[in-house]
């Protein structure tokens, strides 16, 4: 077990240059680990050594929601709050959330219009699926975006290999799609099938696990971390899903040094502010697009579309560009939706503030 430090937490030259000498004297970095529905966790390091703290969600009550504070942030505390014999929290009140490396988000789940925070300052994302009927390249293919969209590096996880003789023809089919892609197949109750894995454990790395529930997110959480910390059910024979154990995003340290995050069950992953990330995920689309006789082809039917062709030709999958075409409208028509909602919050918050500024004049007897 690798020794806690504030490097292991994830703490490293991006983020440390955004401090002045003045500010690395007189405030702690802390870490939030797990985000409630009225307050918030974080680790860190205070005047006696690893700390955990928990404020309330309402000192940000007035930022807009991607400013606001999710799992991987990091905040910046008055070391001198920390001194006192009865700390309040008026006086940890967070100074400022330092500028993000990475920010993994998503529309959240039967709301239209409104965006949720999954994970900041990731540096790589394991996808995690298993080697049965819970299998979906479409389903991977949008985690990839996710990951791209974010500048996060992408490793899918195989689970559940043990369970079945056909691990390798799952792998096979990831590989038809996307052959660059790094594609780990294992077993997450064996140690040694593991090791594979610990390339990006190490020391100072922050790894986030997705996937839909069922698929071993938990118990490849208790076996990278070398300890069962979590409540691990058995398997359904039934339908071989896994019982959903991950209730709430949170960090875990890891054996080897790094922290991990595990999060709950994606039912639904909407993409939204993901067309970069989508381009990139189907790059060998995008690239025969630019030979396509028209500038705006869609891809559907016109004249001269190299993208067609090459399917066709069976050079490319129909089902890649089926995917592609409906993660691209689900993403636009997302955006669009956001950009409406984010339009009436800054004008709400012009009001307010207009509001407030009446208020203060008019109590001065102006």
């Amino acid at each position: 077990m690798s020794s806690f430090s504030l490097q292991s937490l994830g703490w490293n030259h991006f983020f440390q240059q955004q401090l002045s000498f003045e500010q690395l004297e007189q405030y702690l970095p802390f870490r939030v680990s797990q985000v409630h529905r009225s307050q918030l966790e974080c680790l860190g390091f205070g005047l006696e050594g690893l700390q955990k703290l928990e404020l309330p969600l309402y000192f940000w009550r007035d930022e807009m929601p991607e400013q606001r504070p999710t799992v991987g942030d990091w905040l910046l505390i008055n070391r001198h709050s920390l001194s006192e014999k009865q700390v309040s929290q008026l006086l940890l009140q967070p100074i400022q959330r330092l500028e993000r490396k990475s920010l993994i988000k998503r529309m959240r789940a039967g709301i239209s219009s409104e965006i949720q925070l999954i994970a900041a300052n990731i540096d790589t994302l394991l996808i995690v699926t298993s080697c049965n009927e819970e299998f979906s390249i479409n389903r991977v293919e949008r985690y990839l975006a996710l990951a791209a969209e974010a500048e996060i590096h992408p490793v899918v996880i195989l689970t559940k290999a043990d369970l079945t003789d056909q691990a390798e023809e799952f792998r096979q089919q990831l590989y038809h799609s996307h052959p660059h892609l790094i594609v780990e197949t294992v077993n997450a109750t064996d140690p040694a099938q593991l090791d594979a894995l610990r390339l990006w454990c190490g020391n100072g790395q922050s790894l986030a696990l997705v996937g839909s529930s069922g698929v071993g997110k938990s118990t490849l959480t208790n076996s990278l971390m070398g300890q069962q910390d979590q409540l691990t059910q058995g398997i359904r024979e039934a339908d071989s899903k896994g019982r959903h154990t991950t209730t709430s995003r949170s960090l875990h340290w890891l054996a080897d040094g790094g922290v991990l995050l595990d999060t709950p069950g994606m039912r639904e992953l909407q993409l939204v502010d993901s067309e970069t990330g989508i381009r990139q995920t189907f790059s060998e689309i995008e690239q025969r697009a630019k030979q396509c006789r028209f500038q705006d082809c869609q891809h559907q039917g016109e004249p001269g579309c190299k993208v067609i062709e090459a399917v066709e030709q069976g050079i490319l999958d129909s089902r890649q560009l089926e995917n592609y075409h409906k993660l691209m409208a689900e993403q636009a028509r997302n955006s669009e939706s956001l950009a409406e909602k984010r339009s009436k919050d800054r004008a709400l918050g012009r009001f307010y503030q207009s509001a407030k500024k009446s208020s203060r004049l008019h109590k001065k007897g102006f």
